[in-house]
């Protein structure tokens, strides 16, 4: 199945606000608008386009295509501002390297070039985020780390529950990833104790988690507010 990338998604939400416009009286859309939180969850597939691609490591090396990712971003956040959006709730990338998928390439362990990657990137849009900040007084973020959200999981699992962080709950194979979570796939007989769902995907058990943090924090994984202040605002 194919993702829409963001740039599409930006084009449809403009063409509904154009047509919001031509229905609603412009004062009463702009506060609905100026009130409402919009949800970016972006980036994976990015950081797995980079490695699947020979063309793109020899044009871009991984701190650049970080940046390129970061700056991408705020180009179609620039547009949703400039379409009535003042609020944003934005979570940075996981350590990809973790995922069941890259683990199965590298001996069951963490690849670390994939998740150096995360954080390049990572840190880039936090530090993008900041500037717009600075640009735009009226804007109002929350920041994600999922990276070191999941990490968390991963390294203290039985805190939280867990009992399988590498392999997923859906799939054949080592690690249950050699094959997609199919119909015809095994399925783990207790998906609440595994981290991931598929070779790629958390689950649910685990995004619960997430966003029980992204809503009321701890402040190490969500700033420079949570979304529960996010929306007192």
């Amino acid at each position: 199945m194919q993702s829409i990338p963001l740039q599409k998604q930006v084009d449809y939400y403009s063409q509904v606000h154009e047509t919001l416009r031509q229905q609603i009286e412009a004062s009463s859309l702009e506060k609905h608008l100026s009130k409402s939180i919009f949800i970016v969850v972006i980036g994976g597939n990015d950081v797995f386009g980079y490695f699947d691609s020979k063309d793109l490591q020899n044009k871009n090396t991984p701190q650049q295509y970080a940046d390129s990712m970061a700056s991408t971003l705020k180009l179609q956040l620039q547009r949703l501002y400039n379409n009535g959006a003042k609020k944003f709730e934005i979570a940075g990338v996981g350590p990809i390297g973790c995922c069941p998928a890259y683990r199965l390439k590298n001996k069951t362990e963490c690849a670390s070039a994939a998740n150096d990657l995360s954080a390049k990137y990572n840190e880039a849009l936090q530090y993008m985020l900041k500037e717009w900040k600075l640009e735009k007084k009226d804007i109002n973020y929350s920041y994600f780390d999922t990276y070191a959200a999941l990490q968390d999981l991963i390294h203290n699992p039985t805190s939280y529950g867990f009992v399988n962080v590498k392999g997923a709950c859906c799939g054949l194979g080592e690690l249950n990833a050699q094959i997609p979570c199919l119909p015809v796939s095994s399925i783990c007989s207790n998906r609440q104790d595994h981290v991931f769902w598929d070779a790629f995907h958390p689950t649910e058990a685990a995004s619960r988690i997430f966003v029980d943090e992204i809503f009321k924090g701890p402040s190490k994984f969500i700033s420079p507010i949570n979304m529960e202040q996010l929306l007192a605002i």
